[in-house]
């Protein structure tokens, strides 16, 4: 299937970039009058929820839950019930990949829309074939799309039926699934509060509230630990959190579980197993920087996590473990960007994700300008067992230099892909052999990316580099979250970096222009037959010397990484 004649994502299932002259011509009318049907919808379906400014994003999510899209009669409704601006409405509703917009004269989407996954394990799996095929196999009843990275590279090629997921998807279980009718998420079997309190969880929160343990050693045992940040940028979790509580009050944490990095699941993996250890981490790093809420934002491709999130969060609140904070859970809508801290921080705040230009940090001018501090998922869910088993416990467990143990995403060509949690400083070749069972039946190691789509590509004759911080950077490559996806023999180099060029092409906030403009003329380069390397060269280190974050600096990386190591692909 060609690029060209490919299911191609509406107007608002993908982002729009602003002045790039590809957003539909939408424009009110003149004069617009409120609707007073849709005024009193509004009011109804709100209730008595706040009116705050940020939350206007949870409330469009009312909106389209209730009503399967965004109407130009609700977008109006709900900005006068909200006091802002309808431009200010739109253009964050017009920002998100979930959202449907709906203007005058426009029809509503269909009642049934399936999300395939199109990133790089999906795509290697059959997401093609999925997306040629469905179309006219369930015809116009059902709106087939394509989408970002789902969290499911070890069950690819995964899919979204409404908010249910179906793991290694075929033509058959998507049209039997549409058939079923139950568009809502699977729930896992998951350790609940009882279940957790009964393994003495919670003790050391307990410990922490009582004042058997104290911030100062708390902080210590931490970076005796070598617990790093396991989001992407592996900054060392007690030196933040020191810098942090040196701000002035009030603060708050920000937990970044928008885990959009393709070939990333493994924050996934823990909450929907054990959330209680990853949510008395959290209120211990709320306890010890003196945190006046928390903010879980959770990525909106796993419906299931925040169905228990907000289970589990009401138990911990009753069971008056949380005295100290609050605890906020945001919900995203499909924006990759806003897995950048700052962008995050604008979108908890109701805005669209756009990054911010720093200084200052986060840390010092974070949610609502004050002092945050911002943890991943996965750096949280050590903090209780550290603390109950000892720094040397943790640091012990690495391997050539690491410290700890690290929880590996792994997918691709392998027998067995999934979380495997393994030595920090394990090799490729040995996370293969010792872990997922070898390479898959017919096919031989040729590539893996260590990082997921932004941490390069590398041969398999470097497979026996460690994966840990600072061990690939020489290379262009970086670890980021712990990401791996194998490649074979039969897998092409270039169509791979291709799709994660239009994976940062798709999912740029439009921000800047060299990331803006540098994705799209990236991909354009890399659809001929033969790349220009000089060219390619230049444009990848004008978009990372000149984009604002990390999403434009680091979307070069694939690129270079084939022109550098897999000269015979390119020709």
């Amino acid at each position: 299937m060609t690029e060209a004649n490919a299911p191609e994502r509406p107007p608002h299932e993908r982002k729009i970039h602003p002045g790039s002259g590809r957003r539909k011509a939408h424009a009110f009318p003149k004069g617009r009058q409120l609707g007073r049907a849709a005024h009193d919808e509004i009011r109804d379906l709100l209730g008595d929820r706040p009116r705050d400014r940020d939350l206007l994003i949870e409330h469009l999510h009312l909106v389209q839950d209730r009503y399967g899209c965004l109407s130009a009669a609700h977008l109006h409704a709900l900005a006068e019930e909200m006091k802002l601006p309808m431009a200010e409405v739109y253009e964050v509703a017009s920002f998100y990949a979930h959202f449907d917009i709906v203007l005058d004269g426009e029809a509503a989407p269909a009642e049934i829309t399936i999300r395939v996954c199109d990133s790089l394990t999906c795509e290697m799996m059959g997401a093609e074939a999925l997306l040629a095929e469905l179309p006219a196999r369930l015809g116009a009843k059902v709106r087939v799309l394509r989408a970002p990275c789902m969290g499911r590279c070890d069950a690819a090629p995964a899919a979204e039926v409404g908010h249910r997921h179906v793991e290694h998807a075929t033509v058959d279980s998507l049209t039997a699934a549409t058939a079923g009718g139950n568009l809502h998420p699977e729930m896992p079997a998951y350790q609940d509060l009882a279940a957790y309190r009964a393994e003495a969880g919670y003790a050391r929160l307990a410990d922490c509230l009582d004042g058997r343990l104290d911030v100062e050693g708390v902080i210590a045992t931490l970076g005796e630990s070598g617990l790093r940040g396991l989001g992407g940028a592996g900054f060392p979790t007690g030196r933040k959190w020191s810098f942090v509580r040196a701000e002035a009050k009030p603060r708050y944490l920000a937990v970044n579980a928008d885990e959009g990095e393709p070939g990333t699941f493994k924050d996934r993996y823990y909450l929907e197993r054990r959330p209680h250890q990853f949510l008395e981490g959290t209120l211990i790093a709320a306890w010890a920087v003196e945190a006046e809420a928390a903010y879980i934002y959770l990525r909106d491709e796993y419906p299931a996590v925040r169905e228990i999130l907000i289970k589990e969060i009401a138990a911990v609140e009753a069971a008056g473990l949380a005295p100290h904070t609050k605890v906020h859970l945001r919900r995203g809508a499909g924006a990759y960007i806003c897995g950048e801290e700052s962008a995050m921080i604008e979108s908890i705040e109701g805005k669209r994700g756009l990054p911010r230009h720093r200084p200052p940090y986060v840390s010092q001018v974070g949610i609502f300008g004050r002092p945050t501090l911002v943890n991943n998922v996965e750096t949280l869910y050590w903090v209780p067992e550290i603390l109950s088993k000892g720094a040397a416990w943790f640091a012990g467990q690495g391997r050539n230099g690491g410290k700890g143990p690290r929880s590996y995403s792994v997918s691709g060509r392998v027998r067995e892909p999934g979380v495997k949690l393994a030595p920090a400083g394990i090799t490729v070749r040995e996370l293969i052999e010792e872990y997922c069972g070898g390479m898959a039946e017919g096919h031989a190691f040729k590539a893996y990316l260590p990082g997921g789509a932004s941490g390069g590509i590398l041969p398999a004759a470097m497979g026996d580099i460690p994966l840990d911080f600072g061990t690939l950077e020489e290379h262009g490559c970086f670890i980021g979250s712990h990401a791996v996806v194998i490649l074979s023999d039969r897998d092409d180099i270039k169509a791979a970096a291709r799709n994660l060029m239009r994976f940062f092409e798709d999912e740029s906030c439009g921000q800047c222009t060299p990331c803006r403009n540098g994705t799209e003329k990236a991909v354009k380069l890399m659809s001929a037959a033969t790349w220009d390397a000089g060219l390619l060269e230049e444009l990848a280190a004008t978009m990372r010397d000149a984009s604002i974050c990390g999403l434009g600096q680091a979307a070069p990386n694939p690129l270079t990484s084939v022109l550098k190591f897999f000269p015979e692909d390119v020709r």
